[in-house]
């Protein structure tokens, strides 16, 4: 026969304190105040004790106790109402201990989808894809996602966003006719989903991004601008011989088909990777266009340009004017290189618009000249061009073969450009056959 308990008044749990002992007030129904013992600070003063109300009660035959808050935040009354809640909760068979738990991992769940929103996971995402991208990349997806990504989807809840919001966050990039940045964009929202699936953020379970492509605009696909006619090809590099602006552009302007290297490896070469006894460009990997991954994996290695004469003439030329600078093209500071519009600006000035010639177009120039004009393998030009192909083996260009060639070539090219600014044909074959290391295709 159970005992029956005398119900606590709000009077008698107010005026319970803290004795030397542990206490514990019983209100009936295994509602209990439980008051720990006094505790002193080092220094013999008292410090506040917390008054907990509990509730003891039974659960498949096993005697469990859980915490109902504490007195004063929560009253006896507060307490006799949530003491019911859990006997309402045993009579249908529920655990309150269990219910307390899944209920509290559903609020944090609920916080964290919250808190979750597309900006914050694409900065998780971006710091973790960035390691492997050069600067420029990093520079160019930050500004795609805030200009054409953040503003319309960044502070939506990342489990919220649908494919229809993405359609019509891309849909806002095709209205302005950027038909090719939607798609690079769609790419960018897609991995950042990726990112959240495989990262196990709360309430993504898809990628709205995926299939998109379907629906989207597809861009004319058009190669950088390159001249392929020899005559007008001479011309340009007569006008360049002839470029009134600044003196360190010009002659960038110079080296800029007769090497045909990417644009921003000639903006950043260095001098002390110029060996002009030597004739050769050593060209770090680290500078060229390759991403982190690889340029780790590949440190130290070097990409040789070998150096016709007339390269090593502009650089002799120019060495006086930005020698006491790293750089070989300096910008307005020495310690930063030309701006990479520099160029191309410079083509504009003299005339010759975007769709007819672009800096990055001289290396197409190069590629097709050098092949069908001038008859050098493929090989040879794409281990030039610093391209990875499969060799008939299947293994990867090694940078460092074909490079007897690829220096007879270098010259022949140079001398090749040469000619066409004296104004000679494409079918004057006496003409070109007297240059040096020429080998032209008939």
């Amino acid at each position: 026969m159970s005992r029956s308990v005398l119900p606590l008044s709000a009077k008698k749990v107010e005026a319970a304190k803290a004795t030397e002992k542990p206490q514990t007030l019983f209100d009936g129904g295994g509602l209990f105040l439980f008051i720990p013992a006094k505790k002193y600070s080092k220094d013999g003063k008292q410090l506040p004790v917390s008054r907990w109300w509990r509730l003891k009660y039974t659960f498949s035959g096993k005697a469990c106790i859980i915490s109902l808050g504490t007195y004063p935040d929560i009253s006896l009354e507060e307490a006799r109402e949530r003491r019911q809640k859990a006997r309402n909760l045993l009579a249908n068979g529920i655990n309150p201990s269990e219910e307390r738990k899944q209920r509290s991992a559903a609020e944090l769940l609920s916080k964290e989808i919250e808190r979750n929103t597309f900006e914050r996971v694409a900065r998780l995402w971006l710091e973790v894809a960035r390691t492997e991208w050069t600067d420029g990349h990093t520079r160019t997806v930050i500004s795609r996602l805030e200009r054409d990504i953040l503003p319309p989807l960044g502070s939506r809840q990342i489990s919220d966003i649908t494919t229809k919001d993405v359609l019509a966050a891309l849909r806002l990039v095709e209205e302005r006719h950027a038909y090719e940045s939607a798609h690079r964009i769609k790419t960018i929202i897609g991995q950042v989903f990726n990112f959240a699936i495989v990262s196990d953020i709360p309430g993504v379970e898809n990628n709205p991004a995926a299939g998109l492509s379907k629906v989207l605009k597809q861009p004319n696909k058009k190669s950088m601008a390159a001249i392929l006619n020899p005559d007008k090809l001479g011309r340009l590099l007569v006008d360049i011989d002839n470029y009134a602006g600044s003196f360190v552009v010009r002659c960038a302007l110079k080296l800029a088909p007769m090497l045909f290297v990417r644009p921003g490896e000639l903006r950043n070469a260095k001098w002390k990777d110029i060996d002009m006894e030597r004739l050769a460009w050593q060209l770090p990997v680290e500078d060229t266009k390759l991403t982190l991954k690889e340029k780790a994996k590949r440190k130290g290695q070097v990409h040789t340009v070998p150096l016709a004469r007339q390269a090593v003439e502009v650089l002799q030329a120019l060495q006086p004017f930005t020698g006491s600078s790293e750089y070989v093209f300096p910008g307005r500071a020495a310690s930063r290189v030309l701006s990479e519009n520099t160029v191309n600006q410079a083509l504009r000035t003299m005339g010759w618009d975007q769709e007819t010639v672009t800096g990055h177009g001289f290396r197409a120039t190069a590629r097709t000249m050098l092949h069908e004009t001038l008859g050098f393998s493929p090989d040879a030009i794409e281990a030039q061009l610093g391209h990875r192909v499969p060799d008939r083996l299947g293994a990867a260009y090694n940078r460092t073969q074909h490079l007897d060639e690829r220096t007879r070539m270098m010259q022949a090219w140079a001398d090749y450009l040469n000619n066409l600014k004296g104004g000679a044909k494409i079918d004057d074959v006496d003409a070109l056959q007297s240059l040096p290391f020429i080998r032209l295709v008939k």
